[in-house]
């Protein structure tokens, strides 16, 4: 008896083998949920009224939210120094290839930039950082100032609406490549 089958299974083991390091795709997956959780949960600090627990809780939560992110983008970035990412086939060619670096270390400057932020506008203006669940704080080095604080959080909160038009336009740019220029990009990533 024969085995006539119209179909047969491959596997393209050069896809799978052009692709960020596994630490790298969890690193990119689990920070871009963490970012998202930083959002939200900041911006629903106003469903609270205000000096209330839950709202404390919420905004603790974020700012601590915000020190992981800051951690994983120090991993994220040791772990692209050890394994060299996979190049985009076809590859980006002139003003292309330019964009995408600018919008590479605009999103690695904001990782960086955000928490730190965050951190000295909470250090300026309480003079410890709040350990979440406790009563415990991280004493300041700094004296308290809070007009330094005030403008450290304009900063802060300016510079995150820009990372909204940021991070909008790394989605966009990840659908182009996939749906239009049909390259490997989002595929790398999976």
């Amino acid at each position: 008896m024969t085995n006539n089958r119209p179909w047969k299974l491959t596997v393209n083991t050069t896809s799978l083998n052009h692709r960020y390091s596994a630490k790298a795709r969890w690193l990119h997956w689990v920070m871009a949920g963490l970012i998202v959780l930083a959002y939200l949960l900041i911006l629903s600090r106003t469903q609270f009224e205000k000096g209330s627990d839950p709202r404390t809780l919420v905004i603790q939560s974020h700012f601590w939210v915000g020190i992981l992110i800051f951690l994983m983008a120090l991993l994220r970035v040791a772990e692209r120094r050890r394994h060299t990412p996979p190049g985009i086939i076809p590859p980006l060619q002139g003003a292309l290839h330019l964009l995408a670096n600018i919008s590479h270390y605009a999103l690695y400057a904001f990782l960086f930039m955000q928490p730190l932020l965050g951190v000295a506008t909470v250090l300026a203006g309480n003079g410890a950082l709040p350990i979440p669940l406790t009563h415990l704080a991280i004493p300041s080095p700094f004296d308290v100032s809070k007009p330094t604080a005030e403008s450290l959080e304009h900063l802060h909160v300016w510079l995150a609406t820009i990372f909204y038009y940021v991070i909008g336009l790394h989605v966009v740019a990840a659908l182009w490549h996939h749906f239009v220029r049909r390259d490997d990009t989002v595929r790398r990533m999976v």
